[in-house]
């Protein structure tokens, strides 16, 4: 060797030597960032601790904390044995092979061999960047750095955790899931291998875009695992035969209006498989739905845990589907609940001694000043029991008893129970409550059932698993079981008993609720369109109904005691149907023409026609009511025809409004 050659090489053997000093301090200065592990995806949990939900972290990436005991061992002994047989032994380096690898890479300008060790790959992971010689040589500094401050089993976990396996899955949990459905507690010898093949070159040995390259590699990283004595002959033979996955798995992501607000490891009180059999069953039903846009229709329900208040199963709308609201938890909006909040106004009125059960109510037509409220069937039945009243929900004497009781009491007394009823800005409670002239949430509504369905006190619902809530009373437990009672009797088209329940229309159609309750569970349904247009056909017997029936279907029997309605007192028997006529205005009233007129009519059978002079007006059939805005002043003529050809006749007058 020259003179000059020994300069050169001396020189060049000294500036690497300061180099390494240099970038030595750097290392012990600057430790890698622990960042990429605390950024994580979240895995909501149920009941039972499996997991339900999965979603990326926040840079987009599949990636969820690994320890070396979520892991099948047969991995861990494959990874340290081919790629760092002395990890548990070496300070973090391998001296000989990062001397070795560093000359190669001086004299040729490119990497000609490997020397990291698994933790020299842990501080990669956590801090990539360009493979050129200074950044290994940090890295192996940055290696014992993390030596010296974790455990083995602490630096195995990040490794774990980090690891690339192509595309945006990063580490083995991750990687499990995605290529092969499954967690990584159990691995075949194929699955081990080519998650080990993989994180070498992720996006090359992609399976699903390179699938024979993945096969290559994987049989190869086999082949060194038998030769190591890590597999058998027999397992690497099977291995070898099995074919690579070609896609990437779906993870699991149930009831995601309400999981995605969860925190990363949240245990849920959802029951993973049966809230798995609701969302499947709502899916098919809503098929059946309205749902081009506008006018799309969605469904909500609920299962919730009479005695517990845990919600078991919960599917909160069309996730995703913007023409069916999919993003809003619709068991959170605000609707009109219909008829279904009359067993608590008929339950405060048994407290009260206002009525009972085998007591004598009035269903005939009439009108409560300016209200005047209709049956839903449009007949009358005349004198009947509470109890039939209720359970044939009659609207008649549901709001006589409601003004017997007063609205505002009965608003207040839901309120204080932790039910509030939302009503228009400042609007007061009116008899209108009785029918539904309120707003109320699924989750508030279920939570006043299953007081029904035990003790009479209400609780919040919850969603997360240990939470306990404060109970407020409404009714006691003698008086809730009563009106259970009435409610019990077999659902519609089925002879099972034991289910008490009720069902709510809201005016023009707009909602559909069906709840029900056995001795376990409790179960709500709400169709509907969320922009709160009007449904079209049928009410919630024939909507809401058929649903509640197959999510009992899919719970275990835990049916309620059957027992016959009360027998009633000197009762006039008979159904009336009431007389079509003019509610408002009322026949020659003498009207100020400010502005559209409300007409109203009472009894006759629907569809009504509403003419005024001869000239039909549009009218709202659900309501029985028409908007009429006079020409101007003077004498008009009224006519409302019925289904059966009925009809009456009035006459108004309008005035000129009286000025300002």
């Amino acid at each position: 060797m020259t003179g000059s050659r020994r300069r050169v090489l001396g020189a060049g053997a000294g500036g690497l030597a300061l180099a390494v000093v240099l970038i030595a301090a750097a290392a012990f200065l600057f430790p890698p960032s622990l960042h990429r592990l605390a950024t994580h995806g979240r895995i909501i949990r149920d009941r039972a601790g499996t997991p339900i939900a999965f979603y990326e972290d926040p840079g987009g990436e599949w990636k969820f904390p690994t320890a070396e005991g979520a892991v099948d061992p047969l991995l861990v002994r494959m990874l340290i044995g081919i790629e760092n047989k002395r990890f548990y032994a070496d300070p973090g380096v391998d001296p000989l092979a990062v001397a070795r690898a560093a000359v190669q890479l001086l004299i040729a300008g490119h990497v000609v061999s490997g020397a990291s060790t698994l933790t020299m790959q842990v501080a990669r992971l956590l801090h990539p960047a360009p493979r050129t010689l200074p950044v290994k040589i940090a890295e192996a500094f940055h290696a014992l750095g993390l030596t010296e401050r974790f455990s083995k089993r602490d630096i195995l976990g990040m490794w774990l955790s980090l690891a690339p396996f192509g595309g945006n899955i990063v580490g083995v949990r991750a990687g499990a899931l995605r290529w092969f459905g499954h967690s990584p507690r159990v691995l075949s010898p194929a699955e081990a291998a080519l998650l080990i093949a993989l994180c070498r070159r992720p996006e090359a040995l992609r399976p699903d875009r390179h699938p024979r390259a993945a096969t290559e590699a994987r049989n190869r990283l086999l082949a060194e695992a038998q030769s190591l004595g890590l597999l058998t002959a027999a397992q690497t033979a099977r291995a070898l035969v099995t074919p690579v996955p070609r896609r990437q798995r779906p993870l699991p992501r149930q009831s995601p209006q309400i999981t995605s607000r969860l925190a990363s490891g949240v245990r849920t009180t959802l029951d993973g498989r049966l809230n798995a059999a609701v969302a499947l069953l709502a899916r098919t039903r809503l098929a059946s739905l309205p749902g081009a846009s506008p006018g799309a229709s969605s469904l909500a329900i609920l299962v919730v845990g009479a005695r517990s208040r845990a919600i078991r199963a919960v599917y909160a709308g069309a996730y995703g589907n913007p023409r069916r609201a999919g993003f809003v938890d619709l068991t959170r909006a605000i609707r009109s609940p219909g008829s279904a909040l009359k067993p608590f106004l008929y339950g405060l009125a048994f407290a009260d001694g206002l009525a009972r059960p085998d007591g004598p109510v009035s269903d005939a037509p009439r009108q409560f000043a300016a209200y005047a409220p209709d049956d839903f069937t449009h007949r009358f039945m005349g004198e009947v029991t509470a109890a039939t009243a209720l359970r044939r929900s009659l609207n008649l004497p549901a709001v006589a008893l409601l003004r017997r009781y007063g609205p505002a009491r009965f608003a207040a007394h839901l309120a204080a129970a932790g039910a509030s009823l939302s009503l228009p800005r400042g609007a007061a409670p009116s008899l209108s409550l009785a029918l539904g002239g309120a707003g109320i949430s699924a989750r508030r509504l279920a939570a006043l059932y299953a007081a029904l369905a035990t003790d009479g006190a209400v609780v919040r619902l919850h969603l997360r698993a240990g939470q306990r809530r404060p109970a407020r009373p409404l009714l006691s437990g003698a008086i809730a079981a009563e009106v259970a009672d009435v409610l019990t009797r077999p659902l519609p088209d089925s002879t099972e008993g034991g289910i008490a329940w009720k069902t709510g229309t809201s005016a023009g159609n707009r909602d559909d609720w069906a709840v029900g309750f056995d001795r376990r569970h409790v179960v709500l349904v709400w169709v509907g369109r969320p922009d709160g247009g009007a449904l079209a056909g049928a009410a919630a017997i024939e909507r809401a109904v058929p649903i509640l029936h197959q999510v009992f279907a899919l719970l275990p029997p835990a049916p309620r005691t059957v027992r016959p309605l009360p027998a009633p007192r000197d009762l006039a028997a008979g159904p009336a149907e009431a007389p079509l006529r003019l509610a408002a205005p009322s026949p020659n009233a003498v009207v100020a023409a400010l502005g559209p007129v409300a007409l109203r009519a009472v009894g006759g059978r629907r569809p009504l026609v509403f003419l005024v002079d001869g000239a039909p007006i549009a009218s709202i059939p659900a309501l029985r009511v028409a908007r009429w805005r006079p020409a101007g002043p003077g004498f008009y003529r009224i006519r409302i025809l019925d289904a059966e050809g009925r009809s009456v006749r009035a006459r108004v007058r309008v005035v000129a409004a009286a000025a300002p």
